[in-house]
C-alpha cells in the first residue's frame, strides 16, 4: 500500500472529509434507491478509499458527467468518477481505467442502420447527453451527422423519442434496457468507442492523484472492482 502522507490527506480529504462526486447519469456505475441510498461500483470504491484513508466520506450526486466536470471549477469535489477524455485531462489527473464501457446507438427497429458507421451521414441528427464522454468523442470524430444535446443521458433518449431523431448515442447497457422494454427500438451491435471510466482528482493535487492511481490498481488486482460490479447487477461489464 502507498504511504498515506499528510500531502495525500490534504489533497484527497482536506479537513478530514473525502468529497466524492457520484454520477447517477451512468447507471452502470452508480444507482440510487427511492430512499436515497447509493449503490454501485463507484460508490463502493469511494467508500473503500475513505475507509483506507481513515476519513469521513461525503458523496455528492450529479445526474450527468458534464455537470460533474463543471463542478470542478467550484472546488466541489476532491474525487470523481469520469471517463478519460483529452479535454478533461487538461484539468484532471486520471487513474488507469477501472471499467470499460461501450458507446453505441439506439435506433428504431425498422431503421436502415445496421452498424455505427452508418450514422455518420449528412442530414442525420443524433441525440447525446451534454458533456458525456460519448458527446466529447463524437464531437471530435463525426464528420457529417449533427449532434442534438440534452442535459442528461436519460434526457437524450427522451429527445430521440420526442423529435424523431435518427439515433440516441449512449452507454450500451441503459440503451439495451430501453430496447428490451420497447420492441420499437434496438441497439446496434457495434461500438463507436470504448469508454474508459477512471477515478479523477484535480490535476494540481499530485500526491493525491498518485495515491489514487495505486489504489485503483490494487482494487482491480484484488477482484474488488469485479465483485462490486457483480453486486450491483453489472457483472458483464469489462474490468481492464
Amino acid at each position: 500500500m502507498s504511504a498515506i502522507t499528510p500531502a495525500v490527506l490534504q489533497d484527497l480529504a482536506p479537513g478530514g472529509v473525502l468529497r466524492a462526486a457520484i454520477n447517477l447519469g451512468n447507471p452502470v456505475l452508480a444507482q440510487q434507491d427511492p430512499d436515497g441510498s447509493l449503490h454501485g461500483v463507484s460508490v463502493a470504491l469511494a467508500k473503500a478509499l475513505a475507509e483506507e484513508l481513515g476519513v469521513r466520506l461525503e458523496m455528492l450526486t450529479f445526474d450527468a458527467a458534464g455537470k460533474v466536470f463543471a463542478a470542478l471549477e467550484e472546488g466541489s469535489w476532491t474525487l470523481a468518477f469520469l471517463a478519460i477524455e483529452p479535454v478533461r485531462e487538461q484539468q484532471i489527473a486520471f487513474s488507469e481505467p477501472y471499467v470499460m464501457i461501450e458507446g453505441t446507438y439506439l435506433v428504431a427497429t425498422d431503421s436502415a442502420y445496421l452498424k455505427v458507421e452508418d450514422l455518420d451521414q449528412p442530414g442525420l441528427r443524433l441525440a447525446v447527453g451534454r458533456g458525456a464522454a460519448y458527446d466529447l468523442f463524437l464531437s471530435r470524430t463525426l464528420q457529417y451527422a449533427q449532434l442534438e444535446r440534452a442535459e442528461t443521458s436519460a434526457a437524450a433518449v427522451e429527445l430521440f423519442f420526442e423529435q424523431g431523431l435518427d439515433a440516441a448515442a449512449g452507454v450500451r447497457q441503459p440503451l439495451q434496457k430501453v430496447a428490451t422494454a420497447d420492441g420499437r427500438y434496438r441497439v446496434l451491435e457495434g461500438a463507436f468507442t470504448a469508454i474508459r471510466q477512471a477515478l479523477a482528482v484535480p490535476r494540481q493535487r499530485a500526491a493525491g492523484a498518485a495515491y489514487v492511481r495505486a489504489f485503483v490498481e490494487r482494487k482491480k488486482a484484488e477482484g474488488f472492482v469485479h465483485a462490486a460490479l457483480a453486486a450491483s447487477g453489472q457483472a458483464e461489464v469489462t474490468v481492464p
